[in-house]
């Protein structure tokens, strides 16, 4: 099982990430080509190797041309014809518009704004204001919106099987935010961090900001400083500060140590009947559980009482996403009530590597049992991309690769 592994010794911020992502294998230039998908321009996103305390990673900047200091939109250039521009603050509704318009993946999208959304609840929460009404200070501008888009590109790239995370250093001191100066952390980043192992003080500045913090919260569906796993690449995010210990984000790209056998994880199944919901909401609702931490998501035709047909909607979860599912399922449907019990979900090995076709480049999952691999099958959206592009049927798609597999011994 491939596994994703934040080390936040030093905390985490938007460029911190990035620069961990490059540093562990993303190519900057597939980045910057899927970056450009989004409708945002007047920005170059540099990279370069930097060091903090001997310790060499990539620092990533997102340098913001004077003339090009806001989202270009087409329908808000100026403000009620005064001649002053309109986006020194960017509303959650605008943004959610500007990444769901995009040419970007689905899923990327779909990650996107769910960081978004950890940012979005925590504005309305301190402001006292309906989430599509909150107006983003430091997170709704260019540097940030492609510090957490690109996070989502790189996240749906690495493809890994679980995301985990360490206790995260917040920091200390005072930092200056729109509306005044705060002790450390952040208002915001006081509200997404809640339910996370944190520690604070062990620098004398903010370690983790609110887009590091929401990034976080919407990827890693465990936090731990016990993991047992085999370390396969390591990748550092440089930051801009320095004091005794460097402040860096590591991330490890590992796998499961004991890989020959199945791997039972303790979960939960959380559980609701609904009979009073307009069923076109579940396509939705399913996407955001899964971006919540879900492992699972499905729903099952049932009769309640008075002979009521309804569904019951299911979601296989780690308990540490308890909370997030929890809180998609009273927000995004019409239940009242939830009920949960406690399973273990034993899982195969799997790893995800790409191989190349005549078709183009295909995902390929296959799972191992015993350290053998006993079956294998291409990533459906690979294969639904390819279709489209190409203008040929899915299952024909579905066969030439399979074929491929078949003549390397099923193995990719």
């Amino acid at each position: 099982m491939k596994i994703l592994y934040y080390d936040c010794f030093a905390g985490i911020s938007g460029d911190m990430n990035l620069g961990a992502m490059i540093d562990l294998g993303i190519d900057p230039e597939y980045l910057k080509k899927e970056l450009a998908r989004l409708p945002v321009h007047g920005y170059e996103l540099q990279v370069e190797k930097d060091i903090r305390k001997g310790i060499t990673g990539t620092r990533v900047q997102v340098v913001i041309d004077d003339h090009h200091q806001h989202l270009h939109k087409h329908d808000h250039h100026h403000e009620h014809g005064t001649g002053h521009h309109h986006h020194d603050h960017n509303s959650f509704a605008e943004i959610r518009h500007l990444i769901l318009s995009s040419a970007l993946d689905d899923r990327v999208k779909n990650l996107s704004l769910s960081v978004f959304e950890k940012l979005a609840y925590a504005e309305a929460r301190i402001h006292n204001k309906p989430v599509d009404e909150v107006h983003f200070h430091e997170v709704g501008a260019i540097d940030s919106i492609v510090d957490i888009v690109g996070a989502a590109i790189c996240m749906n790239m690495l493809a890994p099987d679980i995301v985990q995370c360490s206790t995260v250093e917040l920091g200390g001191g005072s930092v200056r935010c729109a509306h005044g100066i705060y002790p450390v952390p952040a208002p915001a980043t006081t509200e997404i961090v809640k339910n996370m192992p944190v520690r604070k003080g062990t620098v004398d500045y903010e370690a983790t900001t609110p887009t590091g913090a929401a990034i976080l919260a919407a990827c890693v569906q465990q936090f731990t400083d016990k993991s047992n796993f085999r370390i396969l690449k390591t990748g550092y995010g440089i930051g801009t500060k320095d004091a005794e210990i460097p402040n860096v984000l590591r991330v490890l790209l590992c796998e499961t140590a004991d890989s020959h056998d199945p791997e039972t994880i303790p979960s939960y199944i959380i559980e609701c009947n609904i009979d009073d919901m307009n069923p076109e909401f579940y396509d939705y609702i399913i996407d955001s559980l899964f971006n919540a931490g879900a492992r699972d998501v499905y729903v099952t035709p049932i009769i309640m009482k008075k002979s009521r047909p309804a569904v019951k909607l299911s979601v296989l979860c780690t308990p540490d996403a308890e909370d997030r599912v929890n809180e998609v399922l009273f927000r995004e449907t019409s239940t009242i009530g939830i009920r949960k019990y406690r399973i273990d979900k034993t899982m195969l090995d799997r790893k995800i590597e790409t191989i190349s076709t005549h078709l183009g480049e295909v995902r390929i999952k296959s799972a191992y049992y015993q350290g053998v691999c006993i079956k294998s099958k291409p990533e459906y959206e690979d294969c639904i991309k390819i279709a489209r592009e190409k203008g040929i049927p899915i299952n024909q798609v579905y066969r030439e690769v399979e074929q491929q597999l078949t003549g390397k011994g099923g193995k990719p």
